[in-house]
């Protein structure tokens, strides 16, 4: 029988809040089948940048990486807020594994090539070592991926968190059944953003079209949705899309995704 595998992705609002973050790693503990954790960190990344004299460059609404950025970013994401959610799951009895995308070469991306706007050193993933991520959860720990990779030149890069999660649910959907979720503020995806009860219970392909023909989904959902239908179509089992309180297994409002 082909083992169950959970990969939850928390969104930065979450991070920002103490006691929201603790409730959602008490949920995450409990998960019964082997997991993974991805987090971002941009918020807070943007608060310690500033407390250093750095001013984030937004261009097109999307956040530019300059080396100054990129360490930053690093010193967040790698260091402050992975560590602390690794310290936090230990206290609660999960044996958490802090990583980037460098250790153990688990992440090798490349960076983004210059279009019309130059994103800097951002990295989309190349390849996912899924060998050596199976060898850590046949170990018994639980990896928490911080939103960065590198491109095994020693070059490390920022990248999406959405992204890393899908990827990450793709490679190692040929060992588990995968059911990839991603936690934020919201219940679900919406049907009117002003309207935080207009939770869409179930979306299929053909129901995308239709939402992003309307201008339903639209901005920041949109990659999360790309992301989401990229890994169902590479044999994910499963995508959920709403707040912490989906881990739990009692029956909830939230959104789920099917082809």
């Amino acid at each position: 029988m082909t083992p169950e595998l959970s990969i939850v992705k928390i969104g930065g609002n979450v991070i920002e809040n103490p006691g929201e973050l603790h409730q959602f790693l008490e949920l995450f503990s409990a998960l019964k089948t082997p997991k993974v954790l991805v987090h971002g960190g941009g918020k807070k990344a943007t608060e310690v940048g500033q407390k250093l004299g750095f001013t984030s460059k937004i261009v097109a609404g999307r956040r530019i990486t300059d080396p100054d950025s990129l360490d930053v970013a690093l010193m967040v994401y790698a260091g402050l807020v992975n560590k602390k959610i690794v310290g936090s799951l230990q206290a609660m009895n999960c044996n958490a594994l802090g990583l980037s995308g460098a250790d153990a070469n688990l992440i090798q991306a490349y960076k983004r090539p210059i279009t019309n706007i130059d994103f800097g050193l951002v990295g989309d993933i190349e390849v996912v070592n899924a060998k050596a991520l199976n060898n850590f959860l046949d170990m018994g720990t639980v990896p928490v991926f911080c939103a960065i990779t590198h491109d095994q030149k020693g070059q490390m890069l920022n990248t999406n968190a959405d992204t890393i999660a899908s990827e990450l649910a793709i490679a190692l959907s040929t060992k588990f059944k995968v059911t990839l979720y991603y936690c934020f503020e919201k219940q679900g995806v919406l049907y009117d953003k002003d309207d935080d009860k207009s939770v869409i219970p179930n979306i299929d392909w053909p129901l995308y079209q239709e939402l992003i023909s309307k201008n339903v989904i639209s901005d920041g959902m949109l990659p999360k949705m790309e992301n989401s239908f990229r890994a169902l179509k590479s044999k994910v089992k499963r995508v959920c899309i709403g707040n912490t309180k989906m881990l739990q297994s009692a029956p909830g409002l939230y959104t789920t995704l099917t082809l």
